[in-house]
């Protein structure tokens, strides 16, 4: 393993930049520094330099930016406005960028003509890194497993998860994977100018996730369906959920009926030795969010 000095993890109290910084850690062979919005209670193991502020506050980002030789960086935003300042303050200060950007990027299309709004977004924030002259590795994940946390809620309430397009299939990918590949990125060789596409190692749809869930918590869930309209309307009334990405996820589970089913990769093993977790592993690790 190739020791690099310092690396900076962006957005490192969500949930893959949590394990991004512990498993960095864990490696022993770099210093760690931390950016996040809530640096008092942030919870970060001792040993990492942890920083306050996030992509957007200019004079934050400088900040932890300096004497730092590679950044993952987790674009937060459901825009690339900021893109371009970000990039930009990266390639002044470091060599090396992981980016993790979305599997709903297409290739071989320009930013503009992606056809999810999600993929647009991250396929400006992937060409500015590319352009940026900076060593970069950008990761593709499947549906983040963690998304499931949506309906937790729902589950301590009762025992069933209401939602639209219960059929809608999923290659559900665990957050300790992601960052598993991300500091094998960060700390190794090999991986300039690399796509990694990322993905749990079996398909459920949202139907079949809540039966899984079930499963494992010992409890009789299951799904019922509720019409576009009626998600739409739950998910604007939940104070928790961003407004903005209402309607790109509605939109997307609907395109899911229709595309084909979503391809598995091994790239989580071939870059880690390890195969990646399966979605009841996930839960199982995560139960008490359920609780």
């Amino acid at each position: 393993m190739t020791s690099r000095n310092r690396i900076l993890v962006t957005g490192a109290t969500g949930n893959v930049g949590r394990q991004v910084v512990s498993q960095l850690l864990a490696a022993g062979t770099v210093s760690v520094r931390a950016l996040t919005r809530r640096a008092a209670g942030a919870g970060l193991p001792g040993g990492v330099d942890v920083r306050q502020g996030d992509l957007a506050d200019r004079a934050a980002l400088e900040s932890a930016l300096e004497g730092v030789d590679a950044v993952f960086l987790m674009w937060p935003f459901h825009g690339a406005e900021p893109a371009g300042a970000v990039v930009d303050a990266v390639a002044r200060h470091a060599r090396r960028v992981v980016l993790l950007s979305s599997g709903a990027v297409r290739d071989g299309l320009a930013p503009e003509r992606q056809p999810h709004p999600v993929g647009r977004s991250h396929a400006v924030v992937e060409q500015l890194v590319e352009r940026s002259g900076l060593s970069w590795t950008r990761l593709r994940p499947s549906t983040f497993a963690a998304n499931t946390l949506w309906w937790a809620d729902q589950i301590r309430g009762g025992d069933i998860v209401r939602g639209a397009y219960g059929a809608a299939p999923m290659a559900l990918l665990h957050e300790s994977d992601i960052a598993a590949v991300a500091v094998r990125a960060l700390t190794e060789d090999g991986h300039d100018r690399a796509t990694h596409t990322l993905t749990g190692p079996e398909v459920h749809t949202q139907a079949e996730q809540v039966r899984a869930l079930g499963d494992v918590l010992g409890r009789p869930l299951r799904w019922q369906e509720l019409s576009h309209a009626a998600a739409r309307a739950r998910l604007l009334a939940d104070d928790g959920f961003p407004d903005a990405f209402v309607d790109p996820l509605l939109d997307g589970y609907a395109e899911l009926l229709d595309a084909p089913r979503p391809a598995l990769t091994d790239t989580v093993e071939k870059v880690t030795g390890a195969p990646a977790r399966a979605f009841r592993t996930w839960v199982r690790d995560h139960r008490a969010a359920f609780s």
